[in-house]
């Protein structure tokens, strides 16, 4: 009689055991596989555009301006008209002395003509005004000297010996690539930022004091051991991390991992070393045990 209580138990045992094992929940899941590839740590910092060759037009005479061909964002030439003044005694008499002696040819009109070539970004002053001798009427800039400034905080200035090529975005998604130029002798007490001078060459006009967004590479990895960000876990206070690892149809396995660069889409796994053949769940793997029951989704 004993014997057959023990078996009975035993039996009772096993399938409770098989039930037990039935009613384990079971998470549907999406792997991915260990991926290779270059992938770089960045340094994002905000470059704004500015024109570092102005040229002030002014006016050469105390007198009265008669004529304005000058116009906001207008594109000039070197040595065109933009205004012609005249002086309050020519303004005053008229063509009164030209009727009293042809020959002495007198207007008391001056021309003003632009320095150099560019576009017109303001001018301050319309026709009629009264303008002194060295008065500035407007503002033209070399478009050619556009540069984005980028002030750098000076503990990451070795970044830009790896840095002489960077790429600038702007705000509407245009990209831009830059050159590194000068940097200015000074730092800003305040901030302890350098000013770095970035070269560009858009082809069309740049605003100024638009602010560019500037990548400077920190760290490069060529053969970087990669996974989506979505296939790495971490506990809350974000000093521990994992992921789950499919050790065979049914089953994934929580496996300590070092992290390194990231990206917006991807994560390097430092260690540790993984096989091209290993899978990872990427979905459903938010808060399930280890050694979970899965089942892979196609």
């Amino acid at each position: 009689m004993a014997f057959l209580a023990l078996l009975l138990s035993a039996c009772h045992s096993k399938e409770a055991a098989v039930t037990a094992e039935a009613a384990a929940p079971v998470t549907p899941v999406q792997v991915s596989g260990i991926g290779k590839t270059a992938l770089s740590d960045y340094l994002e910092i905000n470059a704004v555009s500015a024109y570092l060759q102005k040229s002030y037009v002014k006016a050469n005479i105390n007198g009265y301006i008669q004529s304005v061909n000058a116009v906001i964002g207008k594109q000039v030439s070197g040595h065109e008209i933009l205004f012609s003044l005249v002086t309050k005694e020519a303004r005053a008499i008229g063509n009164t002395v030209n009727q009293l002696d042809p020959a002495f040819k007198f207007s008391g009109v001056s021309r003003i003509r632009a320095d150099q070539s560019g576009f017109i970004s303001e001018v301050s002053h319309q026709k009629g005004d009264y303008v002194q001798d060295g008065e500035a009427l407007a503002v033209i800039i070399n478009q050619n000297s556009l540069v984005f400034l980028l002030d750098l905080p000076y503990e990451f200035r070795n970044l830009l010996s790896i840095n002489k090529t960077i790429e600038l975005s702007l705000p509407d998604g245009e990209k831009l690539k830059g050159t590194l130029g000068g940097s200015l002798p000074a730092v800003d007490s305040a901030g302890q930022t350098q000013r770095i001078i970035i070269h560009v060459q858009p082809g069309h006009n740049i605003p100024e004091n638009l602010i560019a967004k500037v990548k400077l590479i920190k760290t490069s990895r060529p053969n970087a051991q990669i996974l989506p960000k979505s296939a790495v876990l971490s506990n809350e206070t974000e000093d521990q991390f994992w992921v789950m690892k499919i050790i065979n149809d049914s089953t994934a396995v929580k496996v300590l991992v070092k992290k390194g660069i990231e990206n917006d889409n991807s994560i390097e796994i430092l260690s540790p070393v993984f096989g091209t053949g290993d899978r990872f769940v990427i979905t459903g793997n938010y808060g399930i045990a280890d050694t979970a029951k899965v089942k892979i989704l196609k």
